[in-house]
């Protein structure tokens, strides 16, 4: 039996809006969920719940936006190299991580841990984190929001399905990720592996849209 060509397009379409959103909002948690694990517990939870909601509040302004976003040359351009930021942040609390792992006990974390809790959200340390999560929240609900809409088209509901969706995998593997890390930190260079890819990819595709643009 013939499927009818609409519900051919609308399943193509949702096909795509779910792989967008599983490698972009997967991306976004890996970056909210390897931020937060450098942070003691006291403070954890906090950083990926407040990087989810701005990630939210994002892709809902930029999902408003989307037409008008769609004619900016070189918007994708600025994205990747704000994550190349993102990734050069990631790296360093790397390091210091592992440095830290090899230099201290668990009694004195358990001290780090209490300190933090008395800094609370104005420690350095929080700060640090939560800028890194803003810098790759903008970048990649930029990216997510641009993604969807091209697959979605004109479909409203299925850019609203896509926003949906990333919220929830959003949420579902920062939390994921960052307890991962902190049993395993050598998962902490695969995601940043994953990261470098996608400010890559971007970078790539914003740089031939300017060469184009500027040929034309």
């Amino acid at each position: 039996m013939d499927i009818p060509f609409q519900l051919q397009f609308d399943l193509t379409t949702f096909m795509q809006v779910v792989f967008i959103d599983l490698v972009l909002s997967g991306d976004n948690a890996i970056i909210i969920g390897m931020a937060a694990a450098a942070l003691p517990s006291a403070l954890r939870q906090k950083a990926i719940v407040w990087g989810i909601a701005l990630a939210v509040i994002l892709r809902v302004v930029l999902a408003a936006l989307t037409v008008y976003l769609l004619t900016i040359i070189g918007l994708k351009l600025v994205g990747g190299l704000l994550l190349f930021v993102v990734c050069y942040q990631l790296w360093n609390d790397l390091r210091a991580s592992g440095h830290d792992e090899q230099e201290s006990d668990s009694a004195s974390q358990d001290g780090k841990d209490e300190e933090a809790a008395n800094a609370g959200i104005l420690s350095p340390m929080f700060i640090r984190a939560m800028l890194t999560i803003i810098v790759a929240d903008v970048s990649m609900s930029l990216d997510n929001v641009l993604g969807v809409a091209g697959a979605a088209k004109d479909n409203i509901q299925m850019l609203v399905f896509g926003l949906v969706l990333s919220i929830v995998l959003m949420a579902a593997g920062a939390n994921l990720v960052a307890r991962l890390l902190n049993r395993y930190q050598w998962i902490g260079y695969i995601g940043l592996a994953v990261i470098v890819w996608v400010a890559g990819e971007m970078t790539f595709v914003g740089t031939i849209e300017v060469f184009e643009y500027l040929r034309a």
